[in-house]
């Protein structure tokens, strides 16, 4: 089984030599971004530069096209979608399930990933999720989504967060990936919000900077304690079915089984 990507990194289209060196950072997935870090008139480079490196198979390389409301993207999709070196596309301020259709129909089943970044693209969350059976995943875009919904410290994005975790479940979806911190600087901001993410669902996080691939994957992966912990539950759930109390006073069930056989598949990514 392929492990779920915890670090997805996101690099700027119109900079090749950036772009090589990004394939090289150890993130799981390499984003290469042709929407909000090209400028207007970089975009036409961007994407035939991209395409000159995607003209060979990559491992585990996504683009990052534009929105489809823009002069840019019907060009991005008819010149990348048939590249080998593509192996997923992030469709940028997705707002219906018509939007994914619509890529969905001209991209060889390539698995598509959309990006909610407004009040009408989280409201429409699960449609969105459940579009196609080429939507791999969702995520939010947050800083177009605090600038829509004049939001003024970042707790005020915890629903929109759940929402969207809900919806991904809800559609059979992997758990999303965060939004990208972007103090690259910051690396205990980031472990401190990173392990919220985690505790409200999601897995894993975009990076803009490979420095910061190192603390989100350390916060994503299972503590000892908690390998640990599963390890006990799984034991116990071979040696006795159905529900059941452990010595410790515990109490597992099928769920908590699923849950600490999540922890372990994790685990073993390392």
């Amino acid at each position: 089984m392929t492990p779920h990507p915890l670090t997805w990194l996101y690099v700027p289209g119109d900079r090749p030599p950036v772009v090589t060196k990004a394939l090289a950072a150890g993130a799981d997935v390499v984003v290469v971004d042709l929407e909000d870090a090209v400028a207007p008139d970089r975009k036409a480079y961007a994407r035939a530069a991209t395409a000159e490196l995607l003209s060979e198979p990559q491992l585990n390389v996504h683009v990052r096209v534009n929105a489809l409301d823009t002069p840019w993207a019907a060009d991005d999709l008819r010149t990348l979608t048939p590249l080998p070196g593509v192996s997923g596309l992030r469709l940028p301020k997705v707002t219906s399930a018509e939007d994914v259709v619509a890529v969905a129909e001209m991209a060889r089943a390539l698995p598509l990933y959309a990006l909610l970044e407004t009040a009408l693209g989280i409201e429409r969350a699960f449609s969105i999720a459940a579009a196609h059976s080429s939507v791999h995943g969702i995520a939010l875009g947050e800083a177009d989504l605090r600038a829509d919904l004049g939001v003024r410290d970042d707790a005020g994005l915890d629903w929109s967060r759940s929402r969207v975790i809900v919806a991904a479940r809800a559609a059979d979806l992997p758990p999303p990936p965060q939004s990208v911190h972007p103090d690259i600087r910051d690396l205990e901001g980031l472990a401190a919000s990173c392990a919220h993410g985690r505790a409200l669902g999601f897995l894993g996080r975009a990076a803009i900077h490979p420095r910061q691939l190192p603390v989100i994957e350390s916060a994503f992966l299972p503590t000892s304690e908690e390998i640990e912990q599963a390890e006990t539950i799984v034991k116990a759930a071979m040696q006795e079915e159905g529900a059941q109390a452990l010595p410790d006073g515990r109490f597992i069930d099928a769920a908590v089984v699923a849950a600490a056989q999540r922890t372990l598949t994790l685990a073993r990514r390392t």
